[in-house]
């Protein structure tokens, strides 16, 4: 499925945009995934920034986390169909995925080797660079820039719409993060 915001994600977007000036950031070049919620959130933000227009690189490997079988349905559904405690173990576990779909553990091994070859070179070269994508494969992200274990990422909580904000050092260590949520 590849749903458009809703209009609170676009309320989001538009304030994380403004957050980002706020903080005087520009940006040199922005990565994104293949969805049209992710293009969409970033179309928003940079035209909050005054950034239309910024290079981007859209690739699939910036995807949210493919749900299988549980896809298109609402909780309360996905409940119905396979239990509660089924469908709770699928959503919050790191190396279990939902029939036909990816885990979160998946969801690093997809997204990882992209940030390594193609986001972290930008980043490392000096280039302002923005990523906006998706609750797990950001999740994904997070998870090495900020060292978490499997249990910790899983309850690392992540705002939609809400910037963070990390610099890194040459070795690609972080050297600071500023939550905007």
């Amino acid at each position: 499925k590849d749903p458009d915001l809703t209009e609170q994600g676009i309320a989001e977007a538009k304030e994380a945009g403004r957050k980002l000036k706020a903080q005087g950031l520009s940006f040199d070049i922005a990565f994104t995934s293949v969805l049209l919620r992710a293009q969409h959130t970033l179309d928003l933000a940079l035209a909050e920034i005054g950034q239309t227009g910024l290079p981007t690189r859209k690739d699939l490997a910036l995807n949210e986390r493919d749900y299988g079988d549980l896809s298109g349905l609402n909780k309360d559904d996905a409940r119905k169909k396979w239990g509660e405690e089924q469908v709770l173990i699928w959503r919050r576990s790191y190396d279990v995925p939902p029939p036909g779909g990816e885990s979160l553990k998946d969801t690093l091994a997809r997204t990882l080797p992209y940030y390594v070859q193609e986001i972290l070179p930008c980043v490392l070269r000096g280039e302002r660079t923005l990523v906006a994508a998706h609750g797990n494969s950001l999740r994904a992200l997070i998870m090495v820039l900020e060292k978490l274990s499997p249990e910790k990422i899983l309850k690392r909580e992540l705002a939609t719409g809400a910037p963070v904000i990390y610099r890194l050092n040459a070795d690609s260590t972080v050297a600071s993060k500023l939550d905007l949520a």
